[in-house]
């Protein structure tokens, strides 16, 4: 590099001892070291810079190439993903939606059950209920019976034992009738 360096030091000193012209003249010394500097530029450029930079731009290339591939195999990957992903939240929702409808029904069928085992249940309790308040009808007539036939025996056992007048019957009978049990 310092004989590019001595080169353009001697055309700028050229161009200063010329002395004549401005910035658009052309000097033929100038111009020859000018293109010589440039031609020794570009050598010592092609052999000890431009290959290396030109390997760095291709390994650079390579890496971006290979990375625009990954993230183009990657997009494929997640859009197959995605798309799995869709058809087994299909599949997912489709099973719920199945098993709610299961679920309902099961639910249907234990009420109708329960609904019809509380009716039979209810009935059973009303017959026995029934069967019973007529037992209890049936035994407090039979008593009632038992107590008005005891009475009556009492009654006429008590009037034979009295032969008594009317007056005197008729109180006894009035006596005897306030003295039942009011219940």
């Amino acid at each position: 590099m310092s004989v590019v360096a001595a080169i353009g030091a001697n055309a700028a000193a050229l161009v200063a001892s010329e002395g004549q012209g401005g910035l658009l003249s052309v000097h033929s010394g100038l111009a020859f070291w000018t293109t010589i500097t440039f031609i020794l530029l570009l050598i010592v450029l092609g052999k000890f810079a431009w290959k290396p930079i030109l390997a760095a731009l291709k390994t650079r290339e390579d890496k971006i190439r290979e990375g625009l591939e990954a993230a183009e195999k990657a997009r494929q990957e997640a859009e197959e993903m995605i798309e799995k992903n869709k058809e087994e939240m299909r599949k997912a929702e489709e099973r719920a939606r199945e098993t709610v409808e299961e679920s309902r029904k099961y639910a249907d069928e234990i009420r109708e059950r329960t609904l019809e085992q509380s009716k039979e249940q209810a009935k059973k309790m009303l017959d026995d209920a029934e069967k019973r308040i007529e037992a209890k009808q049936n035994e407090a007539f039979e008593e009632l019976k038992n107590r008005v036939a005891d009475l009556s025996v009492e009654i006429a056992e008590k009037l034979l034992r009295e032969s008594l007048d009317k007056d005197k019957q008729k109180a006894l009978a009035s006596k005897l009738i306030d003295d039942l049990p009011k219940n």
